[in-house]
């Protein structure tokens, strides 16, 4: 199942890449950009972290209750699952940031062909062009997956 992606936080002050015209495609200025989104969305990630470790540690009541205690437990399970959604998604943000260092990034990994900023700026953590994306969603569909 794929990992549900929250959009990044820092997207409320975002602002949108406008490529000179003629531009090369992933130079260093387009990758700095896409870094810095990166980065700041990480950072709201973790700080989302520690807010439910305190919200964890400073709500957690014993409820003599057991509907109450029900209820809590519920509460905290749905948290922690996202929470566990959301460490999956920063170890496919460092993964991102690793192909930015290394140079690889941008480009679909199925067909090689730009997978363009305005996909990227929606979704930075893409690997696959919309054609390539949409093709692995039939075949999975098909496959019942």
């Amino acid at each position: 199942m794929p990992v549900a992606e929250k959009k990044p936080e820092a997207t409320k002050t975002f602002t949108p890449y406008e490529p000179a015209p003629g531009e090369e495609y992933m130079n260093d200025k387009q990758l700095a950009h896409f870094r810095q989104l990166l980065l700041d969305w990480k950072q709201d990630l973790m700080e989302e972290v520690d807010r439910t470790v305190r919200h964890l540690q400073e709500d957690a009541n014993n409820y003599a209750d057991p509907a109450d205690r029900a209820t809590q437990e519920e509460g905290f399970s749905l948290e922690l699952r996202t929470r566990d959604r959301e460490r999956k998604l920063l170890k496919k943000i460092n993964e991102t940031i690793e192909n930015i260092d290394d140079d690889d990034y941008g480009f679909c990994e199925a067909c090689g062909v730009e997978i363009g900023i305005r996909r990227l700026e929606a979704r930075p953590t893409a690997t696959l062009c919309v054609d390539c994306k949409t093709l692995a969603e039939l075949k999975e569909k098909q496959l019942g997956g």
